[in-house]
C-alpha cells in the first residue's frame, strides 16, 4: 500500500521544502546489501587472517569507496576487496596502452621506433595525456580489445570516442596485468615486460605516492597512479604497485572513487599500502 504523508513529518533533504506531499510506501524496507569486506588466503599460516585485520583497520575511518587487489607470489597471498567492482581508469589505463603497443609490436616482429619510445617514456614516466592519446588513436580500439582478450583482461571495457580516461577497470583484470609484468607469459615478450617494469621504475617524484607508501627500503619499486576529478563519484584516485628484489615478489592495485579531494585519496591509498608492506615484511 502507498500511503501519502507529510514532508514535514520526513527529515528535510534533497531541496524539498517542508509541506510537501511525498509518496511513501508502507511496506518493509529490503535490507540493505551487506558492505563487502575484505578477503584473503595465504600458503603462510597466520598472514591472512593479518592482512584481513589490518587492511580492514585501515580503511576503517575512511570515507568513499575503495577496491584492493594484492598478490605476493612468495607466499601465494591473495586480498581482494571489491575485485570486480568497476572504475573509472584515469591514467592507470596508461599502462594497458604501453602494454598494447609492446604486443603489437611482438605480433609483427618488430621494435618500437624513436617516436613511439618518446611517447611511451612520457606517458608513463610523466603521466603526459598527450602522448597517450596519440598512441590511443595510433592504436585503436581493435588492437585495445585484442590485447585485453589476450591478456584475459575481460572485465575492461575500453572508454569510447578517445576518452581513455574513462576507460572501465576493476582490481581484478588490473592485478592479472600485474601479474603479465612480474613473470615470464606467453602475452608479452621478456623484453616488454622489462620495459615496462623501467619506465614504472622512473616515474618522476611527485607521482610516486600511492601504493609504494611505506615500501621496504630494499625493494625496487614499479608504479603508475592515476586521478580524476567528475561531477559524479567525486575523485577517482587509483594506484597500482609491483614491488621485487631481497626475496620479495608481490604487487597490488587500490582503486577509490567518491573521494572529496585528490589528497583524501591518496591518504586513503597509502593506508592500506603501509599495512600491506608492513605485513609482507
Amino acid at each position: 500500500m502507498t500511503q501519502w504523508i507529510s514532508r514535514r513529518a520526513r527529515v528535510l533533504a534533497a531541496g524539498v521544502g517542508a509541506g510537501v506531499l511525498i509518496p511513501v510506501l508502507a511496506a518493509a524496507t529490503p535490507a540493505a546489501a551487506a558492505t563487502p569486506t575484505v578477503s584473503c588466503t595465504s600458503a603462510k599460516a597466520g598472514l591472512a587472517d593479518k592482512l584481513k585485520k589490518d587492511i580492514t583497520a585501515a580503511l576503517a575511518t575512511r570515507k568513499g569507496t575503495v577496491a584492493v587487489g594484492l598478490y605476493d607470489r612468495k607466499t601465494s597471498t591473495t586480498c581482494t576487496l571489491r575485485a570486480t567492482s568497476a572504475y573509472d581508469s584515469a591514467s592507470t589505463v596508461k599502462v594497458t596502452v604501453l602494454a598494447t603497443l609492446l604486443w603489437d609490436a611482438k605480433k609483427h616482429n618488430r621494435y618500437l621506433t624513436t617516436r613511439e619510445t618518446t611517447l611511451a617514456t612520457a606517458m608513463i614516466t610523466k603521466s603526459d595525456n598527450d602522448a597517450t592519446s596519440t598512441l590511443w588513436r595510433q592504436l585503436g580500439l581493435t588492437k585495445i580489445k585484442g590485447f585485453l582478450a589476450a591478456a584475459g583482461m575481460t572485465q575492461t571495457k575500453p572508454g569510447a570516442n578517445n576518452y581513455w580516461g574513462l576507460t572501465q577497470e576493476t582490481v581484478t583484470d588490473e592485478q592479472k596485468l600485474l601479474k603479465l609484468v612480474t613473470a615470464k607469459n606467453t602475452v608479452l615478450s621478456d623484453n616488454s615486460r622489462a620495459y615496462i617494469l623501467k619506465l614504472m621504475n622512473q616515474v618522476i617524484s611527485s607521482q610516486r605516492w600511492g601504493t609504494p607508501y611505506g615500501a621496504p627500503s630494499g625493494a625496487t619499486v614499479h608504479v603508475k597512479n592515476g586521478w580524476l576529478q567528475r561531477s559524479t563519484h567525486g575523485w577517482r584516485v587509483h594506484s597500482l604497485g609491483t614491488f621485487n628484489g631481497g626475496g620479495r615478489d608481490y604487487m597490488m592495485s587500490v582503486l577509490t572513487q567518491d573521494n572529496s579531494t585528490m589528497s583524501y585519496g591518496i591518504t586513503t591509498i597509502q593506508g592500506v599500502a603501509k599495512a600491506i608492506h608492513k605485513d609482507l615484511a
